[in-house]
């Protein structure tokens, strides 16, 4: 299938970039963000959450020059860790500057003026269908940075995270790292805990929950209806990461689901730019069972090797 890479009006987004081999697309907001808005079959559901209604918001009074607000907006979008605020928060609501490629695009925003980092997002697609995000970031600033590259993919409400569990042998040492935030509860009903796999249903519970994993597998997924989304990642052994040395993060609330992915932590020296990848597939007519066992055997249909 040939890769088409035009300009198109999306829903509340306005002009965005469409790339699609014409069974699957991926929408790129350039009015704002970025974000990877849409990804999913052509004519199908979006597999992201789209707020487009800008109902969930932070309030930031030290960016005035781009806005002293936040938006989650939805879709996929890069960021920094550690979290903090202001930082991780700066606004991103003006336009991005953006350039297509022969299988799709790159997405860069005005630079982070009091963060003094410059973030891009590079997205192409191949015949299959699978997408490959190249997220960087730039060090504009006279001191060294630390951070991690932090990419986000906020999951339509309704589905299921899948979040394979470590199996390597240890002997009498450890072999997991489970990071909780403080709101998180380790009763609640969303959360299955399998030997297998930790799986996260997005619906409401009694509160927000967050995890974080020395995720060696390098791959999570999300099941919505009968469409399978599943994001690769690198993990490095011995990697020293942010949050207690987790490579991979989930969150729900009432609203939607995050996939997270990290890089290890680097120090950015000045002019110095730090990238981490991820790729993408979805699948359709998917079923999969709720006993664990099965549910292994099936999910490595879908898993490459």
């Amino acid at each position: 299938m040939a890769i088409t890479v035009r300009t198109i009006s999306y829903g509340a987004w306005g002009k965005c970039v469409e790339i699609s081999n014409g069974i699957v697309d991926a929408v790129a907001t350039i009015e704002l963000g970025p974000r990877i808005i849409r990804y999913g079959f052509t004519g199908g559901p979006n597999l992201f959450k789209e707020d487009t209604e800008r109902s969930i918001q932070v309030p930031v009074d030290r960016y005035s020059e781009s806005g002293d607000t936040w938006y989650i907006y939805g879709g996929h979008r890069l960021w920094t860790s550690p979290e903090g605020n202001p930082r991780s928060y700066y606004p991103d609501n003006v336009p991005v500057t953006w350039t297509a490629t022969e299988k799709g695009v790159i997405l860069t925003p005005p630079p982070e003026k009091w963060n003094q980092l410059q973030k891009q997002m590079e997205l192409t697609m191949d015949e299959s269908g699978e997408v490959t995000v190249i997220h960087r970031i730039t060090n504009l600033g006279a001191w060294s940075a630390e951070l991690s590259v932090w990419a986000l993919s906020v999951m339509a409400q309704g589905g299921q995270a899948f979040v394979p569990q470590v199996k390597r042998e240890t002997g009498l040492l450890g072999n997991r790292i489970l990071a909780l935030w403080p709101y998180s509860r380790m009763d609640d009903p969303r959360v299955t805990w399998g030997n297998d796999f930790i799986r996260i249903r997005q619906d409401s519970g009694p509160s927000a929950f967050k995890i974080g994993t020395n995720n060696e597998n390098g791959w999570a997924a999300y099941l919505n209806g009968d469409c399978l989304f599943v994001k690769y990642f690198e993990h490095h052994m011995g990697g020293r990461y942010p949050d207690y040395g987790v490579s991979f993060e989930a969150y729900v609330n009432d609203h939607f689901l995050e996939l997270e992915s990290l890089s290890e932590l680097t120090v950015l020296e000045p002019g110095a730019t730090v990238t981490h990848r991820e790729t993408w597939h979805v699948f359709r007519n998917v079923v999969l069972p709720e006993e664990e066992k099965a549910l292994g055997v099936e999910l490595q249909h879908f898993l490459r090797g």
